[in-house]
């Protein structure tokens, strides 16, 4: 698949539902969706519903995690299908919470500039890097819920 084709899947809710189904399925039942995927940032949204809600009323801590990651995972997916053949892992994960999540949260990684330089750089195959990217959770009205930092490893085949 390339970029392109991988983008509008990306981004078209029932090839992306269904896909998840197929390799994610927590993501699809929680409902989370992606909003933007480009050159330079992912966003995605968890909503809060009764798949993602924990008993304390609010996005259950694992959804929002979910769907940190899948913010910054899409972006790497995207901008290693512009330049060859990868693989990539994630190899860490922290994460600050900072307010209860009771509403949709909005996770956004705008490292993309930064990531497509390392990958620029891993020019031999075999050649590998670790990144550690940050996608930042707010709700509607623009309160930080969580950052969460995961740390991927990259390997050029």
């Amino acid at each position: 698949m390339d970029a392109l084709k991988f983008k509008e899947s990306a981004l078209n809710r029932w090839k992306f539902w269904l896909g998840m189904w197929k390799d994610l399925p927590s993501v699809a039942f929680w409902g989370i969706k992606v909003k933007d995927l480009n050159d330079t940032s992912c966003v995605v949204v968890v909503p809060f519903n009764y798949r993602s809600k924990n008993p304390f009323r609010s996005i259950y801590f694992g959804a929002l995690s979910g769907a940190a990651e899948l913010a910054t995972g899409l972006l790497c997916k995207k901008l290693i299908l512009e330049r060859g053949n990868f693989s990539m892992l994630v190899t860490g994960f922290r994460a600050e919470f900072t307010k209860k999540a009771t509403s949709a949260t909005f996770f956004t990684c705008d490292q993309g500039k930064e990531l497509a330089h390392i990958l620029d750089n891993m020019i031999n195959a075999g050649d590998s890097a670790v990144y550690e990217m940050k996608a930042i959770g707010k709700n509607a009205d623009g309160a930080d819920i969580m950052t969460a930092y995961i740390q991927w490893s990259f390997k050029r085949k």
